[in-house]
């Protein structure tokens, strides 16, 4: 679901950038520590029946689960524009077209019909599901006798000449499979047939893509792509045959090979296009051209995921994430009461992350303000899970030039770090992985990421599932998690407390 990265795309410079602002940063840093450490009970006890107002409206039955392209949409986006413009925040879209809301198109489509006929010299054969099927994103495509080609586990090194307008057959790999068909796409194949090893993994293919998908309009491009189990392939070009090209497969420096065989390919599905919908607000600065902090976190959740014959079939998200758009809603009170800030200040409440966060990609091939002019990212996921106290997740730690500010304010917090090893499971599956393939310095800081131990029990319990009520949630490493943050961002938007590097 989460697209890879090449680490080599994040620009060098973010190793580099903030590094001078650092030292500055420093001679703030008792002060800020003591805003953070001097939180009263009763500053906490108001905090937290914030967050709870907001959790307890964004995860009611009446939003539905918050799911893109419902009702439970309209509400949620209606309910955080409302809240941001009560918190004194402007549109942050930057188009008097579309105020406060940036859209999301997105593309539905559920597969409804397949067909895959093998010809080689002696016979052709239709498959059963159990043997092969076939998916577009588009309502129908079909390509007829076309010319086999088998790359095994090629990718990158197969040339465009030998592939385009044919049908590319390619070994599957768990994990790796989906980058490499996406590179193979890019070099004009009429379609690729993906060899999986046997009908379970046919079974799982079906369940994993036989269901309804959502993507990026922009993405839903035609992708005939289909999948046989290698027991067809050994019946169409002979067992010896096709155990050899196997082998031959697993040698490095393999080359496509142009096999004598054809095949036909049609695939239908059920096709919807709508539009979702992030919402941006913003906090002006004082002094225009020096740069933006951006504060983000996904809205949307899952709908109804609960059983068919279960009672309560809405899967309400509290934790996941009515707590992160809670803190961010509260963080944007509290940061526009001490402000004005030199820097803006853009709140994002981003749609479709939990559909493989389309609603950040969005924003970053569309952005309000130029990615260079971020000079500092703050994801908001699932925050209400650890007691105070706990350790803080660093998912990001090393990637960006952040970490000294990040650091110093948390020692001076007297903040722990949490498992570094645990925190970076998580960099792919959090919203600030598509800000950082366009070389934008994210971060996502959490105690619930701060150890297995905290988070484990929500990830085998209540994680998407209708048991994520607010009934469950542990705040104190959410206000923790939120007083941090503040310092933090009240930092990076003061000019004279930090000062990124020049950019490439």
């Amino acid at each position: 679901m989460i697209r890879a990265l090449m680490l080599s795309r994040i620009k060098p410079a973010l190793l580099k950038r903030g590094l001078a602002g650092a030292a500055l940063l420093a001679l703030g840093a008792c002060a800020g520590g003591d805003r953070i450490a001097s939180a009263s009970d009763a500053e906490r006890s108001a905090i937290e029946a914030r967050l709870m107002q907001d959790i307890s409206v964004l995860a009611s039955d009446e939003f539905a689960g918050r799911k893109p392209g419902t009702l439970g949409e309209e509400r949620t986006v209606s309910f955080i524009t409302q809240k941001m413009q009560e918190a004194g925040l402007e549109s942050g879209t930057n188009d008097p077209g579309s105020a406060w809301r940036a859209p999301v198109p997105l593309v539905s489509t559920e597969p409804f019909t397949s067909r895959i006929t093998l010809y080689s010299a002696k016979q052709s054969f239709d498959l059963t599901n159990d043997k092969g099927a076939a998916f577009t994103p588009r309502r129908r495509e079909l390509v007829e006798t076309a010319p086999l080609v088998f790359v095994g586990t090629e990718s990158d090194a197969v040339s465009e000449e030998d592939i385009a307008g044919r049908i590319v057959v390619m070994l599957s790999e768990p994990g790796v499979s989906p980058a490499r068909r996406a590179v193979l796409f890019d070099k004009g194949p009429a379609a690729i047939i993906t060899v999986v090893a046997d009908d379970d993994a046919m079974t799982s293919v079906n369940r994993a893509y036989g269901r309804e998908r959502i993507m990026l309009k922009a993405e839903a491009n035609s992708s005939l792509s289909a999948f046989v189990t290698r027991e067809v392939m050994a019946e169409l070009l002979g067992k010896s045959a096709w155990e050899k090209l196997f082998e031959a497969a697993q040698d490095d420096g393999f080359e496509a090979v142009q096999l004598k065989q054809t095949a036909t390919i049609e695939a239908t599905s059920k096709r919807r296009e709508f539009t979702s919908y992030n919402v941006i607000g913003k906090l002006p600065g004082t002094m225009p051209n020096s740069g933006a902090v951006l504060l983000l976190g996904h809205w949307d959740h899952l709908g109804e995921c609960g059983p068919e014959d279960a009672v309560d079939r809405i899967c309400n998200g509290a934790v996941d994430n009515a707590s992160g758009i809670a803190v961010m809603l509260e963080l944007s009170r509290r940061l526009k009461a001490v402000g004005p800030h030199d820097r803006d200040i853009y709140v994002l409440a981003t749609s479709a992350e939990e559909l493989g966060l389309l609603g950040a990609f969005a924003f970053a091939d569309e952005p309000p303000m130029p990615l260079d002019s971020i000079v500092a990212a703050f994801n908001f996921d699932t925050v209400a899970i650890a007691p105070s106290g706990s350790t803080v997740g660093f998912v990001g730690e090393g990637r960006t030039a952040l970490d000294p500010v990040i650091l110093d304010v948390m020692e001076q917090a007297g903040r722990r770090l949490g498992d570094k090893e645990f925190a970076e499971r998580f960099v792919r599956r959090q919203d600030g992985w598509a800000l950082l393939q366009k070389g934008v310095p994210a971060v996502f800081l959490s105690t619930s990421f701060g150890s297995e131990i905290a988070l484990g029990p929500y990830l085998s319990g209540n994680y998407h599932r209708a048991g994520d009520e607010m009934e469950l949630m542990e705040l104190g490493g959410a206000i923790d998690d939120l007083l941090l943050h503040e310092e933090l961002i009240r930092r990076m938007a003061d000019t004279a407390s930090y000062t990124p590097t020049d950019k490439e």
